[in-house]
């Protein structure tokens, strides 16, 4: 999200749709997430209202708009056809890693929690709809070559690469949701993509049975990226 909204021709949503995904989810795992009363008062809570919005015109006469989706934000409920309109880009990193960071701020999570299970079911989807792979992108792979890796990107959803993509200035950003102190530490210190460093963090043994289906579910969209 940093690296694009680094480029001046590009508008950055941050998770736009997390209201209505707390609206859909019963109270106890709602309330796990930080500031949600503050989240569901910034956002629409109707999936409608923000798919109208994200499939307008573009903001601030910007040619570009990122929009930071997370897969479990994807309520069974919500209509999918909006988003085949869309250049959609799967991000995945590894569950392990993923799991261990997770866990800082929502003890417990299940595999739907982290979001695997919709990825998969929406890059199926996707794949089948418009008989063409949508591009996934390993984070391990940006940080080791992230101006290789950000020209793939770019060729693949039809734009130039911009060499302002690879730093930023730290600190917060206007679009920063209100969740952001909870969750962007260490983006808020960031300047660029650091050097990939593995974790060294274990996944603690009552989520082993997560981790297994994370790791199954990851393998899967693994398999066809860049």
């Amino acid at each position: 999200m940093r690296s694009w909204g680094a480029r001046p021709d590009c508008f950055v949503s941050d998770e736009p749709l997390y209201a209505h995904y707390l609206s859909a989810i019963d109270e106890v795992k709602r309330c796990e997430h930080p500031v949600y009363d503050e989240v569901m008062r910034s956002q629409p809570t109707d999936w409608r209202e923000v798919a109208a919005l994200l499939t307008g015109p573009i903001p601030n006469g910007k040619s570009i708009w990122y929009q930071k989706m997370m897969s479990h934000h994807l309520t069974e409920g919500m209509g999918r056809d909006w988003i085949a309109g869309l250049s959609n880009c799967f991000l995945i990193r590894d569950p392990a890693a993923m799991i261990t960071s997770f866990i800082k701020i929502i003890d417990n999570p299940t595999p739907e929690d982290l979001g695997l299970p919709q990825q998969v079911e929406l890059f199926e989807w996707l794949r089948k709809g418009k008989g063409t792979t949508p591009v996934v992108i390993d984070s391990r792979d940006v940080l080791v070559d992230p101006a290789g890796m950000l020209t793939k990107v770019c060729e693949r959803v039809g734009v130039p690469f911009d060499e302002a993509m690879l730093g930023w200035e730290p600190g917060t950003r206007e679009e920063d949701g209100v969740w952001a102190p909870h969750w962007y530490s260490s983006v808020y210190g960031s300047t660029g993509f650091a050097p990939y460093e593995p974790k060294q963090e274990r996944v603690p043994e009552r989520l082993a049975g997560v981790l297994e289906a994370c790791r199954d579910l990851y393998d899967q969209l693994a398999a066809h990226k860049l």
